[in-house]
C-alpha cells in the first residue's frame, strides 16, 4: 500500500532552494552556458547570479519590511522570471565560518564581477591551450578552477584525474570528497575558497605531471593567483609543493610552517589521495589545518576527532 501523502504544505526554505538552483547553474555553466535571457529581456550572467544565490543560501531571505540592497532587488526577480527547478532534497546544512565567527572571514560571497570577466578570460586561454600536445589530444575538458574569486584561502593541488577532467571541475573524486570534509572540518564551504590545480588538463593514465607540463600551465596559474589575490595557498602533496616553492625537500619536513611567497603564506600537507592510501596521516593533515585555522583567526572545534 503506498505511503499516504502529507497534506500539511512544506515550509518554503530558501537556502535550500538557493542552494538547488545555484547547482542547476553549475551544471549548465559546465555545458557552456555562461549568461541567460529572462522573459523580460533582461541579460543575467550566470556566475554573478550564483553569487547571489549563495547569499541567500548562507543567511536566507531578507524580509519584506527590510530595503533589499540594489544588487538584490535587482536579481530576485530574475530567480523567479528565467530558473524553473524542483528543489533538491539535501538536508546538510552550508557551513560559513563567518556564521560562527562575523570577523573571521570578511571577504562577502558576493564576488566582484570584474574578476569574474577577469578568470574568464584566463580560462577560455586554458581552453585554447595546446602546448601540450599529448595532454590536448587526450583530454575531455580542461579543469580551470572552481571557488570564490575573492577568498583568503586557496587550495592547490596536483593535476586532475578522471572524474575531474569529465566534469570540468578540479576535486570531485574521491579524493575531492576528502577535500570536502577537511574543508567544513574547518568551518567553511567549498564556496568561500578557491581550489585550482597544478595542471589544466589530465595526464594519461593519471601520471604524474612532467616538469615540462607544470612549465606550461605555470603562467595561467600565476594569472589565477595574481587576480584571487589570497592571503593563504594550501599545497596538497609533494608535487604541488615542490611545483610552487621550486625545492625538492620532502613533504614531511615541510609540514607545520609557513612559507612565502608573492604576498601569501604557503602552507603544505599530504595530499588527500595519499590519505586515501594511508588513513594514519590524516591525523596530521588535521593538525596542519589547525595550525592554519590559528593563523586566519577561524575557530577551532574544541571538540573534533578531525578529518573523518
Amino acid at each position: 500500500m503506498p505511503e499516504p501523502v502529507n497534506s500539511t504544505p512544506t515550509p518554503f526554505d530558501a537556502a535550500r532552494f538557493a542552494k538547488a538552483v545555484r547547482q542547476r547553474l553549475q551544471s549548465l555553466q559546465r555545458s557552456g552556458v555562461s549568461s541567460m535571457t529572462t522573459a523580460t529581456g533582461q541579460g543575467v550572467d550566470l556566475s554573478e547570479l550564483q553569487n547571489h544565490l549563495a547569499t541567500i543560501a548562507r543567511h536566507g531571505l531578507p524580509s519584506m519590511e527590510q530595503e533589499l540592497p540594489a544588487a538584490e532587488s535587482a536579481v530576485t526577480p530574475v530567480v523567479a522570471e528565467s530558473v524553473q527547478i524542483t528543489a533538491v532534497a539535501d538536508s546538510s546544512p552550508i557551513v560559513s565560518a563567518s556564521d560562527a565567527n562575523p570577523t573571521a572571514v570578511p571577504n562577502d560571497p558576493v564576488m566582484p564581477s570584474k574578476k569574474h570577466k577577469e578568470l574568464d578570460l584566463v580560462c577560455q586561454d586554458v581552453a585554447d591551450c595546446t602546448a601540450c600536445a599529448e595532454l590536448a589530444a587526450t583530454r575531455i575538458s580542461t579543469v580551470f578552477g572552481v571557488g570564490n574569486p575573492n577568498a583568503r584561502l586557496v587550495f592547490y593541488g596536483e593535476a586532475p584525474g578522471a572524474d575531474e577532467d569529465k566534469q570540468g571541475e578540479p576535486f570531485v573524486g574521491r579524493a575531492g570528497k576528502l577535500l570536502n570534509k577537511i574543508i567544513e572540518a574547518m568551518g567553511l564551504s567549498r564556496e568561500e575558497i578557491y581550489i585550482l590545480n597544478t595542471i589544466k588538463c589530465r595526464p594519461p593514465g593519471n601520471r604524474n605531471p612532467t616538469p615540462a607540463e607544470q612549465q606550461n600551465c605555470s603562467e595561467f596559474l600565476q594569472r589565477q593567483l595574481e587576480i584571487i589575490q589570497p592571503e593563504y595557498i594550501v599545497c596538497l602533496g609533494a608535487i604541488a609543493s615542490h611545483s610552487f616553492l621550486d625545492c625538492k625537500t620532502p613533504i614531511g619536513k615541510m609540514r607545520g610552517q609557513f612559507f612565502e611567497k608573492n604576498g601569501s603564506k604557503v602552507l603544505c600537507t599530504f595530499h588527500p589521495a595519499y590519505l586515501l592510501r594511508d588513513p594514519r596521516r590524516k591525523r596530521d593533515v588535521w593538525d596542519d589545518m589547525q595550525f592554519l585555522m590559528k593563523d586566519m583567526g577561524l575557530p577551532i572545534p574544541r571538540k573534533s576527532k578531525g578529518v573523518e
